[in-house]
């Protein structure tokens, strides 16, 4: 019964989310849902079963993913996922991850939406703004002299994998200063308070944080180690005054040793990387068998049109939309394009129409 209430509960939240068009779109509600049906599989129980089908259905119902994450006051998918992992804990080896690349020869060496100003030991404070992604930039905009890095941090897993790497491979900074808005389900704030009081567990778990999915992938314990040892994170979690943080930031700066003894002890880490992907041109581009598309913007009509024809330039059906997205999709959807790279090309073919309706530029179509 107990099992029964609990899945009940969890149910409950996602059809809530999945009510919601933001939530549709949402990477954070694609990732619940991806998680619970690895996991799901394994139990095997007659309830877990049930809400399987039901997570199968809701993937099918979600839209092209918009955002990683809205930062929501109460997000449906964490809650959820919440209490999914505190019923089942013993399904966490089974969720998924995701992954980011780390840039070499450059700080911060892994990229994401920040304000960097390292000016050497004179900065020695990053900042988290958590969701609260306009306060990173009224931050950056003030530019206090104390405020080595600045940016948001909106999920507990990654995010926070992001902050240990670029943390730790800076000396200079000293102190992590946490303040905006923590939002409900993900509570990074929370969790990286959390993680520098308790550190992580065998599973890279941040140990005590009430966060969705606090699991750790992209970095390691002695990562983890060196981060905690380097700063002290600082709580003003809900604060949005950009004055009052400021002041904070001055604080802590006078607080900072300066010696040479005390940046000693400090030493760039080297850090675990993933495989980094120079693109290149194909050697060969494959033809679509499903044929050709041609692409004509109206701008009196503020519509696209696209042409699509066999290789024997036979006209097999006029495809008409008011923008990008709703054309490719009506295309992928009926399966009249077979290549990815057909499908890229097309993607951004169209999306260059659009542009050209919107501002009124003259559009030519590339070749494939």
């Amino acid at each position: 019964m107990a099992e029964k209430n609990m899945i009940d509960s969890i149910q409950s939240e996602l059809k809530k989310g999945m009510s919601l068009a933001k939530c549709r779109k949402c990477g954070c509600m694609k990732e619940t849902l991806e998680n619970l049906r690895s996991s799901l599989h394994p139990l095997q129980t007659n309830g877990s079963l049930d809400m399987l089908k039901n997570v199968e259905s809701w993937i099918a119902q979600m839209e092209q993913i918009k955002y990683a994450c809205l930062g929501c006051e109460h997000c449906f998918g964490a809650a959820a996922m919440n209490m999914f992992n505190e019923a089942f804990p013993e399904t966490s080896k089974t969720q998924l991850s995701y992954s980011f690349e780390v840039g070499e020869q450059t700080w911060p060496p892994v990229p994401g939406e920040y304000f960097a100003f390292c000016d050497g030991r004179t900065c020695p404070v990053a900042v988290s703004t958590l969701a609260s992604v306009e306060l990173a930039k009224a931050l950056a905009d003030n530019r206090p002299t104390e405020l080595c890095i600045v940016g948001k941090t909106e999920t507990e897993n990654i995010g926070i994998d992001k902050i240990i790497k670029n943390t730790i491979t800076n000396p200079t900074i000293r102190y992590l200063l946490v303040a905006g808005k923590d939002s409900n389900g993900h509570f990074s704030g929370k969790t990286l308070l959390a993680l520098w009081e308790n550190g992580v567990d065998e599973h890279m778990r941040v140990i005590g944080s009430p966060g969705k999915r606090p699991v750790l992938r992209n970095v390691t314990f002695e990562e983890v180690e060196a981060f905690r040892k380097q700063v002290q994170v600082v709580d003003m979690i809900g604060c949005e005054d950009v004055e009052k943080i400021v002041e904070k930031l001055r604080e802590l700066s006078l607080g900072t040793c300066s010696c040479e003894e005390c940046a000693e002890n400090i030493k760039p880490v080297q850090i675990s990387t993933a495989p980094v992907i120079q693109a290149k041109e194909p050697a060969k581009v494959e033809m679509d068998r499903a044929g050709y598309f041609v692409i004509i913007p109206q701008h009196d009509k503020e519509i696209i049109t696209v042409e699509h024809y066999s290789y024997d330039n036979r006209l097999l059906r006029v495809i008409e939309g008011k923008n990008a997205r709703s054309i490719y999709w009506t295309i992928v959807e009926n399966c009249w394009i077979t290549e990815l790279s057909h499908a890229a090309y097309l993607g951004k073919e169209l999306a260059k129409a659009e542009i050209s309706i919107k501002f009124g530029l003259e559009y030519s179509q590339d070749g494939a």
